[in-house]
């Protein structure tokens, strides 16, 4: 049975997250973009089966807006509004948008739910235009869901792979080091005619130069000392399967040679051997290098960087995507659950916001490994601050000094006008209000004896969203 796929278009990457949670929890595959641009470029390369909408988006399009882009292309698509900004005049717009139901906040997660499967039901299972292939549907990714994230980019990566895979092209993967570059290449060629051979991977970066070419491209008995039998290579193991050189700015130069002539003529010679051997291979490289540097200082050859980049893959750091870290956190406390034997059940909210505002230099590697590390003391409940190590819990602590600073710089340079304010830093005026409440700032404006208006973070932040939970 297939199961639904949920565009959601929310600002607010906390509740982005929370949202796609939610959904993923009740049988939906969740679609994340924080703006309008985002999701109309996510579209045409995966198909949705409804929408939900923020009213308040950052860019050119409101979600109202949006939502009449959406319904030009296909009036059958059902979209739901979201907004803390209710009122009559508003109700009456989203009905002239062709909006098929409409929530103000604070709204319940089980009304959402229900009015969501409403829809489906009423559509019979709506089933989007879109098609990719003489089928008329794109093609599943086999093991997607080993590549967590349902944030725009990400979408477009895994898009991208269901194409790449169809054809035999060399390809270039690039990405700072533990975004997820080596999982990329092993979907491609899962997903690719060549699944039943070997894939066969060879870090660059660990292999000392003399031993380059020989790793490669093999050698015959006798080459050089120590040879005392031939070593076909790794390029002639994963004959008829791919090979994935990861590192590739590492390679020596005289390699980088070698490796051109393997490209152009398909054979690999062995060292100390006379003979070409015929080889049929797929090359993926990766790298977290800047090729494009390494060519001006000579570093690296332009016509092999040429050959390799035919497609090319761009993999975001986690601080691109952090929409994507509460589905992250379920994901590897999952996997460690059942890997170790426990019972944890989550991350505790006022945690989870101070990892999404974390910039997680070593990406996703280094996130699970953080998870992994609560989980060695911590066999049942959940991972609040005083189970995070010690070394990441000042870090955590000054992103919230550095997020109060950001949120005092936005409110002078613009008076103090919130919504201004809400505008220059990429938010809703709800995220802001909530993080005025929760950082205890107010102005001399603001009238003290009844309070700024607020929404209180025990109002939003649920480590895992019960049927009636109220959700702002």
């Amino acid at each position: 049975m297939k199961i639904p796929r949920i565009l959601i278009v929310e600002d607010n990457p906390y509740m982005l997250g929370f949202l796609s949670v939610a959904l993923e929890q009740h049988d939906f595959i969740p679609i994340l973009a924080s703006d309008g641009e985002q999701a109309l470029r996510i579209l045409p390369l995966t198909p949705v089966n409804l929408a939900i909408l923020d009213y308040r988006l950052p860019g050119q399009s409101s979600g109202l807006e949006l939502a009449r882009l959406l319904k030009r292309r296909d009036a059958r698509l059902p979209v739901i509004l979201i907004t803390a900004y209710s009122s009559e005049e508003l109700a009456i717009e989203t009905l002239q948008a062709g909006i098929d139901d409409y929530f103000p906040k604070p709204l319940v997660i089980g009304d959402l739910l229900a009015s969501i499967r409403r829809l489906l039901a009423s559509r019979e299972f709506y089933l989007p235009q879109v098609s990719a292939n003489r089928s008329g549907s794109i093609p599943e990714l086999i093991d997607e869901h080993r590549l967590v994230g349902a944030a725009a980019p990400m979408q477009e990566i895994k898009a991208y792979i269901r194409k790449v895979a169809q054809t035999d092209s060399n390809v270039l993967i690039t990405g700072e080091t533990g975004t997820g570059k080596e999982l990329v290449a092993e979907l491609i060629h899962k997903n690719s005619k060549r699944a039943g051979k070997p894939l066969v991977c060879l870090n660059c970066a660990a292999i000392p130069e003399s031993l380059t070419e020989s790793e490669l491209f093999g050698y015959e008995r006798g080459a050089f000392t120590g040879a005392y039998a031939a070593y076909e290579g790794k390029l002639k193991q994963a004959d008829g399967g791919t090979v994935l050189l990861d590192e590739i700015g590492d390679i020596p130069l005289s390699a980088q040679a070698k490796l051109l002539r393997v490209l152009d003529k398909k054979t690999v010679q062995p060292v100390g051997g006379r003979k070409e051997v015929t080889i049929d291979l797929r090359i993926i490289a990766a790298t977290n290098q800047d090729l494009e540097g390494l060519m001006a200082v000579g570093k690296f050859r332009r016509d092999l960087y040429y050959r390799l980049n035919v497609a090319h893959i761009s993999v975001p750091p986690l601080r691109a995507r952090r929409e994507d870290i509460p589905l992250l956190l379920r994901h590897f406390i999952g996997e460690l659950n059942t890997r170790l034997t426990k019972q944890v059940r989550g991350v505790s909210p006022e945690l989870v916001e101070r990892l999404v505002q974390y910039d997680w230099p070593g990406n996703v590697r280094e996130l699970k490994n953080m998870v992994e590390v609560c989980l060695m003391n911590l066999s049942a409940g959940m991972i609040d601050l005083a189970h995070i190590p010690e070394q990441y819990r000042a870090k955590l602590l000054d992103c919230s000094i550095k997020e109060k600073e950001s949120i005092l710089s936005a409110l002078f340079s613009t008076k103090w006008n919130k919504s201004k304010a809400a505008q220059k830093l990429h938010w809703s005026r709800m995220t802001l209000y909530r993080k005025l409440a929760k950082y205890h700032i107010i102005s001399s404006r603001d009238n003290v004896e009844h309070g700024t208006p607020v929404l209180p973070d025990n109002e939003l932040q649920h480590p895992l969203p019960a049927t009636q939970q109220p959700l702002r």
